[in-house]
């Protein structure tokens, strides 16, 4: 497996819809000082080019705080900026020809709805699948929702870690407990929330104290940037 499993605790996802006059760079590095372990950008609507602007300068300030930055959907955006790993869908390029052109050292995600779907994605070489949605959610309109016992299934399924995604709140969250899962994916959770800074550590104690697991010792502390004297500057 590429990647730290402990990264997957708090995976946050972005989403511009929820900028309510601030900027995504900011959202991001509140985030960031709240502590996520892991942060997929995702941009559905922008051009190429935008994107992979956005995508190199969000991986400078993931850099700071020493959190692996996931690029939804776009292996050649990922490549080009340097991120630590690309996420991709059951409609996205397979999963094969993005590790060719990726490497072997990248981290690769892949979305499973089914058992089947699970164990032919680690077959292939994933690192780590989400799997969702396993609440109704706002985010994707067209998201079904999965049976939180097959949730379950597929984490007894493969050995690779698992990351729940879709419409997972604080208040929600517990029922996840037992399910076998490596961490929680969240994205109004988190980028909907008018101090980030705090939701994210509050998401992040019970994500600590619902998945115990070797590694989170050290996700105690709130991650500190490499540079001290490079902050957020607007």
């Amino acid at each position: 497996m590429n990647g730290r499993k402990e990264d997957l605790l708090l995976y946050a996802v972005t989403d511009r819809r929820w900028l309510q006059g601030s900027t995504l760079y900011k959202q991001v590095y509140e985030a960031l000082e709240g502590g996520i372990t892991m942060l997929q950008l995702r941009e559905k609507k922008m051009a190429e080019q935008e994107f992979l602007e956005e995508a190199v300068r969000m991986k400078r300030l993931c850099d700071q705080y020493h959190v692996p930055l996931i690029i939804n959907d776009h292996p050649a955006i990922a490549k080009k900026a340097g991120a630590d790993g690309v996420h991709i869908g059951q409609k996205d390029q397979d999963l094969c020809s993005t590790r060719a052109m990726l490497g072997p050292d990248k981290i690769i995600g892949v979305s499973a709805r089914t058992v089947e779907q699970a164990m032919l994605a680690q077959e292939q070489g994933a690192d780590y699948l989400g799997v969702g949605a396993v609440f109704e959610t706002g985010t994707k309109q067209d998201a079904q929702v999965i049976p939180l016992e097959r949730l379950a299934e597929i984490c007894q399924s493969v050995t690779i870690p698992v990351v729940a995604i879709g419409g997972i709140t604080k208040e929600r969250m517990g029922r996840l407990e037992g399910s076998g899962i490596s961490g929680v994916a969240v994205v109004s959770a988190v980028f909907a929330q008018k101090n980030i800074r705090r939701s994210v550590r509050q998401l992040k104690e019970q994500a600590m104290q619902m998945i115990p697991q070797a590694g989170h010792e050290r996700l105690l502390e709130i991650s500190a940037p490499k540079d001290a004297g490079e902050q957020y500057h607007g």
